[in-house]
C-alpha cells in the first residue's frame, strides 16, 4: 500500500495550527478543519496569556504567516469532519464546508457590513456586543474574509450586502460542499468550550446584573474587546472598583465538572492585575476552595496575594443576588475565620471551566471519550491533543501538539 502522506487536523485553534504546522514543516501535507470562520480558537478571544501576559496575537500572527508561506498546508473554514472510514495509515475522510456566502475575492473593505440593516449578537464577544449580519469575526482574523449569518440574513430578497460590494466577493446562493480526501493519520485538536454558567443556579448568572463569565472577563479587557479594553459594567458602563471572583464555578462539582479544569486560578490572579493596570486603587475579592498555582505559575498567586487590595476568602459561594444600583451581593462562608460573609461589588466574574468541544459534539473519528469528554488513549490510531485530552494552557497545549505531530508522522512512516 503506498504511504499516504497527508495528516488531518480536526480543530484550529492553537494546538490545531501547532500540530499541523510543525507537521507541515516536517515534509508532510496537513489539512487543517475547523467549524469557526477563524482559526485561533479560544485563544484568539484572550486579552493575554501567561506566563509572559503577552498578547496572544503576537502568537497568532507567527502561526498564520507560517500557514500562509507553506504549501503543505490546507485549511477550511466553517467545516466539519462529516464521515471517516478506514484505519491507520489510509483513511477516507469526508469534509462538509457550510456556505459563507462571501468568497475569496472579499478584501475585508467592510462595505458588506455597512449596508447590511440586520444586527445579530457577537459570539466572539461572547455576547457583550452585536455585529451585523455580514461581519468580520475580528480584527486581524485569519483568514482576513468577512462571513453572513444565515440565521439571521435576510438572503437575496433584501441583497443590500450583495449591492454595496465592488468586489463581487457576496454570492447569497451559495451551497454547501462536501470534499472527499485521503489521511495516513488523524490528529483530534477540537479543544474546549466554557462551561455554561447558567446551569450553576446560585451564581445567578443570567439572572443578575453584571454577573459575568472569566472569558468574558478576557473579552472587557482586550482592545480589540466590546469596550476597547476598558473593565466596565455591562449594565451601565461603570468603571469597575470592586471586583469578586469565584472560582471553580462549576468544576470539582460532581453536578457540573468533576474535574479541575487546571486554568482557572491563575486566570483569576491574571485578571485581577488587568483591572489593578487601569485602577491600581480597585478592591478584589477572591472566594475561592483551593487556589491551584503549579510550578512556575505560583508567582502568579503571590504577586496577588501580596496587593494589600485583594481579600481571599477560603468558602463556596452560597448565593449571589442583585443589590441597589446594579452592584452585585454574594454570601459566603468564610472557612478560616467561620464567619458568615456577605460582599458587595461592582462585578462578579465566575471562573468557569474548561468542557471539552467533544462532550457535547464528537468528531465522527475511531477514537474513545471518557465521561468527561476528553481523548484517552486507546489503539484506534487515532490521536488527539490540547484540551481535547486534558485541561491546558496554552504553553502546555503547544507542547502537547509538538509531540503529537511527531507521533502522527511516525505512524505514517511506521504504518500504524
Amino acid at each position: 500500500m503506498p504511504e499516504v502522506k497527508t495528516i488531518l487536523v480536526i480543530g484550529g485553534g492553537f494546538s490545531g495550527l501547532t500540530a499541523g504546522i510543525d507537521a507541515a514543516e516536517a515534509g508532510y501535507n496537513v489539512v487543517i478543519v475547523e467549524r469557526n470562520p477563524y482559526l485561533g480558537g479560544r485563544v484568539a478571544q484572550l486579552n493575554k496569556y501567561f506566563p509572559k501576559l503577552c498578547p496572544p496575537l503576537c502568537g497568532l500572527e507567527i502561526n498564520y504567516r507560517r500557514i500562509k508561506t507553506n504549501p503543505n498546508i490546507t485549511f477550511y473554514t466553517m467545516a466539519e469532519v462529516e464521515k471517516v472510514s478506514g484505519g491507520p495509515g489510509n483513511y477516507d475522510v469526508a469534509i462538509k464546508l457550510k456556505p459563507r456566502y462571501v468568497n475569496e475575492k472579499c478584501t475585508g473593505c467592510n462595505a458588506c457590513a455597512e449596508a447590511c440593516p440586520v444586527e445579530r449578537p457577537d459570539e466572539f464577544n461572547f455576547g457583550l456586543s452585536k455585529t451585523k449580519a455580514a461581519y468580520l469575526p475580528f480584527d486581524q482574523a485569519f483568514p482576513l474574509r468577512y462571513v453572513i449569518d444565515d440565521k439571521y440574513c435576510k438572503g437575496p430578497t433584501c441583497g443590500k450586502c450583495k449591492e454595496a460590494c465592488k468586489y463581487d466577493a457576496i454570492e447569497l446562493d451559495m451551497k454547501p460542499q462536501t470534499i472527499n480526501l485521503k489521511a495516513g493519520a488523524i490528529i483530534v485538536t477540537t479543544g474546549w468550550n466554557p462551561y455554561d454558567a447558567t446551569k450553576i443556579d446560585n451564581l445567578g448568572f443570567g439572572k443578575v446584573k453584571n454577573v459575568i463569565t472569566n472569558m468574558m472577563m478576557e473579552r472587557l479587557a482586550a482592545q480589540n474587546g466590546p469596550t476597547g479594553g476598558k473593565i466596565i459594567r455591562p449594565s451601565d458602563g461603570k468603571p469597575v472598583e470592586t471586583i469578586g471572583f469565584v472560582q471553580c464555578a462549576g468544576s470539582r462539582d460532581e453536578n457540573h465538572l468533576a474535574f479541575c479544569s487546571y486554568i482557572c486560578c491563575m486566570a483569576s490572579m491574571k485578571q485581577a492585575l488587568y483591572l489593578w493596570e487601569q485602577n491600581p486603587n480597585a478592591k478584589v475579592y477572591v472566594f475561592y476552595i483551593d487556589i491551584r498555582t503549579p510550578g512556575r505559575y505560583e508567582q502568579f498567586f503571590w504577586k496577588v496575594k501580596d496587593n494589600p487590595n485583594v481579600t481571599l476568602i477560603k468558602g463556596k459561594v452560597a448565593r449571589v443576588a442583585q443589590a441597589e444600583n446594579d452592584d452585585v451581593i454574594v454570601e459566603a462562608e468564610d472557612m478560616l475565620s467561620g464567619k458568615l460573609i456577605r460582599q458587595k461589588v461592582d462585578m462578579l466574574v465566575l471562573a468557569t471551566g474548561m468542557e471539552p468541544s467533544a462532550k457535547t459534539t464528537k468528531p465522527p473519528v475511531p477514537i474513545t471519550f471518557n465521561e468527561h469528554g476528553f481523548a484517552v488513549p486507546d489503539n484506534s490510531g487515532v490521536l488527539s491533543a490540547g484540551c481535547a485530552k486534558n485541561p491546558f494552557d496554552v504553553a502546555k497545549s503547544v507542547q502537547d501538539a509538538t509531540g503529537t505531530a511527531l507521533r502522527a508522522i511516525q505512524r505514517i512512516v511506521g504504518g500504524k
